[in-house]
C-alpha cells in the first residue's frame, strides 16, 4: 500500500515570528510496495501541494522522495508518469529525490526523463562562459 506524506521535522519552535524559506520546495514522500491501482492518492496529494504553495518561490516544483518505493517495477513507472502529468497539468513539475540506480535505468529504458535532485538542469550555460575559438577553425 502506498502512503503519501509531507516531510516534517520535529524541533523546538523558537520564540518570535517563524522563519520560512520560500525557496525550499515541498516534499512528497512515496513508499511502497506499489500496485497499479494506488495512483489516485499520491496524485491528489501532489495536486494539493501545488495548489497550497508549491508554486510560490519554488517555481512550481515538488520534490518526490522515491527512496522508499522498494524494488522498481512498472507500477512505479506508472505512478511517476502520472505524477509528472498531474504536476504539468497544475502548472508545476516534480523532481525525484533518492532514486535507486535500478529505477533510473528502468525510467531510461521506457523513455521517461525526470529532473533529479542534485543534478544540474539542462539549460543554457551560465553567463560569462565562452567557447574558445582557435585561429583557422572553420565557421559552423
Amino acid at each position: 500500500m502506498i502512503r503519501a506524506a509531507l516531510l516534517a521535522m520535529s524541533y523546538a519552535h523558537p520564540r518570535g515570528l517563524p522563519v520560512v524559506d520560500a525557496m525550499t520546495p515541498p516534499v512528497l514522500v512515496l513508499s511502497g510496495p506499489l500496485t497499479r491501482d494506488e495512483v489516485n492518492g499520491p496524485c491528489d496529494a501532489l495536486r494539493t501541494l501545488l495548489d497550497s504553495g508549491g508554486r510560490r518561490g519554488t517555481g512550481g516544483v515538488v520534490v518526490c522522495d522515491v527512496g522508499g518505493l522498494g524494488p522498481p517495477g512498472l507500477a512505479a513507472v506508472n505512478l511517476l508518469a502520472r505524477l509528472q502529468l498531474t504536476a504539468r497539468r497544475a502548472g508545476g513539475r516534480i523532481r525525484l529525490r533518492d532514486p535507486s540506480p535500478a529505477l533510473c535505468a528502468l525510467l531510461d529504458l521506457v523513455g521517461l526523463r525526470f529532473e533529479m535532485e542534485g543534478q544540474p538542469e539542462q539549460r543554457e550555460p551560465p553567463l560569462g562562459v565562452q567557447e574558445a575559438v582557435e585561429p583557422g577553425d572553420p565557421a559552423v
